[in-house]
């Protein structure tokens, strides 16, 4: 599944994505992307993952954008070529299964894309993060414009988006940018930690609790809420459900076999 550009360690049932540039600082070129795609879609169809966990290979960088060099000369035909191909950024929205962005140093311009994309954003205190495409006269082209609102606010948005500075972890955590700064010593541990927790539910409750919370970013709210009840009644009536019942009646860790 893996290749040299995008490496995939499996430690039980949690998968760890890396991408594997770390002279560029993981800048994705197209064939990364292309290759992230295709890994992120096979993790998602292998029962015997439970979590995703998404890095960059080196103590430098997360992701440090999109590799520039490639938009010299890119018009048009070009880029309505690529857009048909698909989008990375659209491969981790869609995952079914709970996908992490563990990120230390540089997360800017299309690294950023992809860290908001995620589920869940633990981060270093060394990490660096800015929307950053106005500084080489774009605009962002991952999700950027409507999912960073959804998470710090349509000014904080604004003022990141249109001035393209950087700011630190610490002010990351403030903005609601990431959700967890540790030491980074620690970052693995961390992420691997809650990756864990995750991993041991219920893989149909887990599924359906995503789904219900991403679909509020979506939604309004009488649409959210019933969408809400359709998901609780599926979960309601699984096997799952029987057991962990029954287990916490028991005083017991639950058995489950995700159905």
């Amino acid at each position: 599944m893996a290749s040299s550009l995008v490496l995939v360690e499996r430690r039980g049932p949690i998968a760890v994505v890396t991408l594997n540039r770390p002279e560029k600082h993981n800048a994705m070129s197209l064939e990364l992307k292309g290759e992230l795609i295709r890994v992120l879609d096979g993790l998602d169809a292998d029962p015997t993952v439970r979590v995703v966990v998404l890095t960059g290979a080196g103590d430098r960088s997360f992701i440090a954008g999109a590799d520039i060099q490639e938009f010299q000369g890119r018009g048009l035909v070009e880029q309505a070529d690529l857009e048909r191909r698909g989008s990375v950024y659209e491969a981790v929205d869609r995952m079914a299964k709970p996908i992490l962005a563990r990120i230390d140093g540089y997360c800017f311009g299309g690294g950023l894309e992809v860290a908001l994309a995620c589920d869940v954003r633990i981060a270093s205190e060394r990490a660096l993060f800015s929307q950053a495409e106005v500084n080489i006269g774009i605009m962002p082209g991952g999700g950027g414009s409507q999912r960073l609102p959804r998470l710090v606010g349509l000014g904080t948005a604004l003022k990141l988006t249109l001035s393209g500075e950087r700011i630190d972890a610490k002010e990351a955590l403030r903005i609601g940018l990431v959700d967890e700064v540790v030491a980074h010593p620690l970052l693995d541990n961390r992420v691997e930690e809650i990756a864990g927790k995750i991993a041991s539910k219920s893989m149909v409750a887990v599924r359906l609790a995503k789904a219900a919370v991403k679909a509020s970013t979506r939604l309004p709210m009488d649409q959210g809420l019933r969408y809400e009840q359709t998901l609780f009644t599926l979960v309601i009536t699984s096997k799952d459900k029987e057991e962990g019942v029954q287990a916490f009646l028991e005083k017991r860790e639950p058995r489950w076999t995700d159905s």
